[in-house]
């Protein structure tokens, strides 16, 4: 990957952080650690106990099913006091004992585990059925020191294996795998229980279950949790690609099929990498490490290029499968300080710490030029546990200077009377009415552990392994007695003594002879860009002596106005996904004066921006209506700033649609007689999308649909704009224009070369077939009751968001502005630094996809004779991903 792709995020000043930090200023910081932690722990118990977590903007406690559905969010609440069993370890290792002792018995006087109700079996696992294997093992600890829990009689274990034994139900399927929800009071029953109807799990959801269970296993003597869990794992590492040695995302849990075959180690996956390293690290089975090994060497193979992460295919690893990362990754750099593969993790955590520093918080999806993809960050601690990891393995201050500005950010930004708030929106601040369990679970741990002296710890945490949820597993667990006569367990047992953990872990005083390493490592990143990005002083000189360019009156194709750019300092990049960069050196200018004019521009270019983003409508649908679609084919489009405001349509417009000539629209269309009456295809480019919209609507167009030119480009990597008009009065243009991106306007294009003729509806929303064929005799394929209706009905529908807004100009830096490349037709500037985003995009798809259309093509195939099918279901398993992160983890 060339080393310019993570070049943008890197702007803005450093400083050297290599010098040690003061103890005084370590034991500050620990203490607004802890007073933190009091802050968020004291406000759930006054205001959300008994309820599973708190709401800290309105300082109440969220209760599943009194609230509004968050969706898949809402399989972690059980109504089991979540928050309160997540934190229990956590209370011992802040020292914290009397607090500990008051909320084990709150548990065990006040949860119940047999409400009926629908949970993750995932998000249960890790944090409840973890919280009270965690929180007994702190109490065994405090007992065995003779001074607290002495009234202890292993009853958190008690719960724990209960609620291990409403979880085996799920595991009740051909492949061991098990169904992705339970039913706490029935199990797995079918509709009338809400579960065993579902076919797909992701990776993680079924690989994160051995710690767990196999600790529970090892407490209890009974073998059957362990078992199952490693009956999963096998099935797993069985279904993996043979070539590349990766695993999907999603798989079929009856044939093992996958579903989604994009690997990554971000969501959807992150923990089954992070559990195969574990197991080996707490049960000491070699085969759990070999398997990692494998994993490992094809992650470093084909997904990590240094410092990005990036998606692949499974059966075709050297194309990435996405432009963009989430944030569940920031957890990678923590796990390979575990595996010994230090030079990456430092690579990849000062990518996300240069992230971090730039948004506040990492985004929960971001583009590998590092613009906001999702705005959300529900305060997530991967960044905080890979941050401690790497200083335990370094040494280096420079990460407590990390912890240093995750508390500082947490504070400033999301910290509120009742608590932490998520963060709605990284870029403007915004709060969400949450505060997660895993924030208490996780964040205070790390960061805790992070700024803390060993004689400050109440234990040995060496003698302890953290699951994804940073519960305390104790490493004695590997040679507790258990039982290997299971016919579902499959290894061997391996004795184990103390001196085997010297190799689980590589020795980090043997890594670093040499202090400065890691500094190394960082600086070529940081240098490249200070080379690229220099911040030049500007001096007054005469001026041009002519009127400066206006943002208003600027046009990308006008080469006047880009001689004047020229002369401002203001340089035209054109990027690869259809975009121009606006980029403004002060010292490029031909005068001090033309240097302010540039500065002007670039400051009106955003307030442009800003005002066209208030104004910005809701996407419209086009939706395929002719055979053999029926409706089926929904594509979620742009809208434009004039002509007819399809929202007040009660029936859209409905037409066929016919390709215009010229396809760019930009003169008299030749080809009238056939645009008469129908939607015209037109391509983007050349001339202002108001000038299309006339030109069309004179040859007797009744809509219109703008394709974008720029070949590859899709509504899941690159954020959709609306069009805007040409700076002139567009009263006269009165037929609805809707904007496609390349991939998507390629589907219709395709279906009209296979179909000949294809009728579309162009409307606010996608309508149901019903009211598509009213009045009209329903075709055959969707007549209640037919096999084909029945196949229809096996179609899914996807939707995906991305948003963007603005961020502040900062005059002392090279100025940058990322406009779209039509700005010939509109100018709608996008943020990176100084660059602002428009446009909110929601792409759907509806559509059906038989068995053979399934398999996996055999060979490489030209994207040019795709099918319509095929080009459907390339676009399916890209949108699918924007819906993975909440279904599985976000």
């Amino acid at each position: 990957m060339p080393p310019l792709l993570f070049l943008p995020l890197l702007l803005g000043a450093f400083y050297d952080l290599g010098q040690a930090m003061s103890q005084d200023e370590k034991l500050r910081l620990r203490n607004q650690v802890i007073e933190m932690f009091d802050h968020a722990y004291q406000n759930y118990m006054d205001h959300a106990y008994p309820a599973d977590e708190l709401m800290p903007l309105t300082c109440r406690g969220r209760v599943r099913g009194l609230e509004p559905s968050r969706g898949d969010v809402d399989d972690a609440l059980g109504r089991f006091s979540l928050t309160l069993i997540d934190t229990l370890d956590t209370l011992v290792l802040l020292n914290k004992t009397t607090e500990f002792e008051a909320a084990v018995r709150r548990v065990l006087s006040d949860v119940r585990l047999d409400n009926d109700i629908v949970v993750s079996v995932f998000e249960t696992n890790i944090r409840v059925l973890g919280g009270l294997l965690g929180g007994h093992s702190m109490a065994v600890m405090l007992k065995e020191g003779g001074q607290h829990m002495q009234w202890y009689q292993d009853e958190l274990l008690h719960m724990a294996k209960d609620l291990g034994l409403r979880l085996l139900p799920a595991f009740n399927t051909s492949s061991g795998l098990p169904y992705p929800r339970v039913n706490l009071k029935y199990g797995v029953r079918g509709p009338e229980t809400r579960t065993g109807t579902e076919t797909d799990t992701c990776t993680a959801c079924a690989g994160t279950i051995i710690l767990e269970f196999a600790a529970l296993s090892r407490f209890t003597g009974d073998p059957v949790f362990e078992a199952h869990a490693r009956r999963a794992l096998d099935f797993l590492w069985e279904k993996r690609q043979r070539n590349s040695n990766l695993v999907g995302t999603t798989i079929n849990i009856h044939s093992g099929e996958w579903v989604r075959r994009d690997s990554g180690v971000g969501a959807g996956i992150d923990s089954y990498y992070e559990y195969l390293l574990k197991a080996y690290i707490l049960l000491g089975d070699d085969q759990f490490l070999q398997r990692f090994n494998i994993h490992y060497a094809s992650i470093m193979k084909y997904i990590s290029q240094p410092p990005l992460l990036l998606d692949v295919h499974i059966h075709k690893p050297l194309l990435p499968a996405r432009t963009w990362m989430d944030s569940l990754l920031a957890f990678f750099p923590g796990l390979q300080v575990l595996k010994g593969d230090i030079r990456p993790a430092i690579e990849t955590h000062e990518m996300l710490y240069q992230v971090t520093k730039k948004h506040n918080f990492l985004p929960e999806a971001f583009t590998t030029d590092f613009r906001v993809h999702w705005a959300q960050h529900p305060l997530r601690p991967e960044f905080a546990e890979s941050t401690y990891f790497l200083y335990k393995a370094t040494g280096d201050p420079y990460y407590l200077e990390a912890g240093r500005t995750i508390l500082d950010n947490l504070n400033r930004f999301a910290r509120v009377p009742c608590g932490f708030a998520a963060m709605k929106d990284v870029r403007t601040g915004s709060h969400e009415d949450r505060m997660d369990s895993f924030f208490l679970a996780e964040m205070f741990k790390y960061l805790f552990l992070l700024f803390a002296e060993e004689e400050d710890l109440p234990f040995d945490v060496e003698d302890y392994v953290f699951t994804t949820e940073a519960h305390l597993l104790p490493l004695s667990l590997s040679i507790a007695p258990h039982s290997s006569s299971s016919p579902l367990n499959t290894t061997s047992e391996v004795e184990l003594d103390d001196s085997n953990f010297d190799w689980t872990c590589p020795n980090t005083r043997l890594l670093f002879p040499d202090p400065a390493f890691p500094r190394h490592l960082r600086e070529p990143i940081r240098s490249a860009v200070d080379k690229s990005c220099p911040r030049p002083a500007p001096h007054r000189e005469p001026g041009m002596g002519r009127p400066p360019l206006r943002a208003q009156d600027f046009m990308a194709n006008n080469p006047e106005h880009l001689e004047l750019l020229r002369r401002m300092g203001v340089n035209l990049i054109h990027l690869k996904d259809g975009r121009v960069q606006l980029v403004q050196h002060a010292t490029q200018a031909v005068s001090a004066i033309a240097a302010e004019d540039g500065v002007r521009f670039m400051q009106e270019m955003m307030e442009l921006s800003s005002q066209q983003q208030k104004e910005q409508l809701p996407p419209r649908a086009i939706q395929i209506v002719s055979h053999p679609f029926y409706g089926r084919v929904v594509l979620t489009a742009g809208p434009a700033q004039f002509g007819t405001d399809l929202s007040k349509s009660s029936t859209g417009v409905r037409g066929f649609v016919t390709v215009a000539e010229p396809y760019s629209g930009c003169s008299e269309i030749a080809n009238a007689e056939y645009i008469q009456g129908n939607i015209a295809l037109l391509q983007r480019g050349q001339c202002m999308f108001a000038e299309k919209a006339r030109h069309i609507q004179k040859a007797g167009a009744i809509g219109g649909i703008v394709i974008d030119d720029n070949e590859g480009s899709s509504s899941d990597t690159a954020p959709l704009f609306q069009m805007a008009g040409d700076g002139r009065n567009t009263d006269d243009v009165t037929l609805p224009l809707l904007f496609l991106f390349h991939k998507e306007g390629n589907i219709l294009l395709e279906a009209l070369k296979e179909y000949r003729e294809v009728e579309v509806l162009l409307s606010d929303k996608a309508r149901d077939r019903a009211a598509i064929f009213k009045g009209k005799p329903l075709p055959g394929i969707l007549i209640e009751g037919s096999a084909d209706a029945q196949e229809a009905e096996e179609g899914c529908l996807t939707e995906a968001t991305t948003s963007t807004s603005a961020e502040p100009i900062n005059q002392s830096q090279m100025s940058t502005l990322e406009l779209d490349e039509s700005t010939s037709e509109e100018v709608q500037p996008t943020h990176e630094e100084v660059t602002e985003e428009l446009g909110d995009l929601e792409a759907q798809v509806l559509h059906e996809r038989d068995s053979e259309q399934r398999k996996e093509p055999v060979g490489e195939s030209d994207p040019s004779s795709q099918t319509v099918d095929e080009l459907l279901a390339d676009w399916q398993e890209d949108l699918e991903a924007f819906r993975q992160m909440e279904k599985d983890e976000l």
